[in-house]
């Protein structure tokens, strides 16, 4: 329950996987595989006005539901589908002034996108603190939330630092998104007790460090540039680097397939559950491959199964010989503004 009136799947579907920097995607096949996603429970999906195609792809898969919801024998299905869908998008613009012309013009382009009337939520982002022109975008975009075009209004990449400001600022966000995982656990320095005190919920990205905290990777030699052939796996692969290196992660993967394998999962279920559990975590996205591959089953096992004490402890003797991420990088976000 993000909010009072807005209830989410913990598993969010991240469509940054769409916009180009990880292979081709087949349309057709994308908008079946979102249909799938969302039989299975797998309701809301994470997305950006600049990744690529995904809010036409929103679009689509809305027109395809609504399609069957005044045909028989789905009607049913359809209706139920097009009530169910949580679409989260995000304006991502370059600092300029920010005047209420551009915030509206930019939150109209999404809602037409994305064939809605309002966004359930819009997370901001904003690449330069020096220019506190944040302010008034997010003033901006208060307003188009109190006239509706706008449900709920959230953040990404923002530190504690510049969160408070906002707050203080008198608006009010519902969530923040950052990248949280095993590997990188900056939020529980500052943000995770923040954003408890008040109330916001934290949308996590980069938890399965995109796909290395995985059986794939277990044993395996350290890869090279050529195997880091997707945008995810060259980012996370740096921070693991920055982290410990590869051996040390060797040994984190090595402990996490014994916890997994004694609850009948997968390494990728415990460190999904692990984030999931830390304090004031609403949902982990996990990067979807539409028409690619497909993880719904696995993905699923995340809710069947609790970490117990000596699962923690395997877990932190390992992290306690890595390096602070937060004292190397900084706060959340910080490494997008060096």
């Amino acid at each position: 329950q993000l909010t009072p009136d807005l209830r989410i799947c913990r598993l969010l579907n991240g469509m940054w996987q769409v916009s180009g920097a990880h292979g081709p995607i087949s349309p057709t096949a994308a908008i079946s595989d979102m249909v799938a996603y969302q039989d299975a429970g797998f309701t809301t999906w994470d997305l950006a006005d600049h990744y690529g195609p995904a809010e036409d792809f929103i679009g689509e898969f809305r027109r395809q539901l609504r399609v069957e919801s005044v045909s028989t024998p789905a009607a049913s299905r359809g209706e139920e589908a097009l009530s169910s869908i949580q679409a989260f998008t995000k304006w991502v613009p370059q600092p300029r002034r920010m005047t209420p012309q551009l915030a509206a013009e930019s939150i109209a382009r999404s809602l037409r996108r994305m064939d809605v009337e309002t966004l359930d939520l819009l997370q901001f982002h904003w690449w330069d603190y020096q220019d506190t022109g944040y302010l008034d975008a997010l003033t901006h975009l208060t307003q188009l939330r109190e006239e509706g075009k706008i449900r709920h209004l959230g953040l990404t990449n923002f530190d504690t630092e510049r969160l408070k400001r906002i707050l203080d600022h008198g608006i009010k966000v519902v969530s923040n998104q950052v990248q949280f995982s095993l590997i990188d656990r900056r939020p529980e320095v500052e943000m995770s007790r923040f954003c408890q005190e008040h109330g916001i919920g934290l949308l996590t990205y980069g938890t399965l460090c995109g796909g290395l905290l995985s059986e794939k990777y277990l044993g395996q030699p350290e890869p090279g540039r050529a195997a880091l052939n997707t945008a995810s796996l060259s980012k996370y692969k740096q921070m693991i680097d920055a982290w410990g290196g590869w051996s040390l992660f060797q040994e984190l993967l090595a402990t996490l397939k014994v916890i997994a394998d004694n609850h009948g999962v997968t390494i990728a279920n415990v460190a999904v559950r692990y984030i999931l559990d830390r304090p004031a975590v609403a949902g982990v996205i996990i990067g979807v491959r539409l028409g690619v591959s497909d993880h719904r089953e696995d993905n699923a096992r995340v809710f069947g199964f609790v970490l117990d004490p000596e699962d923690h402890d395997r877990i932190e003797g390992v992290l306690r010989r890595s390096r602070d991420l937060y004292h190397l990088i900084g706060d959340c976000g910080a490494e997008y503004r060096q």
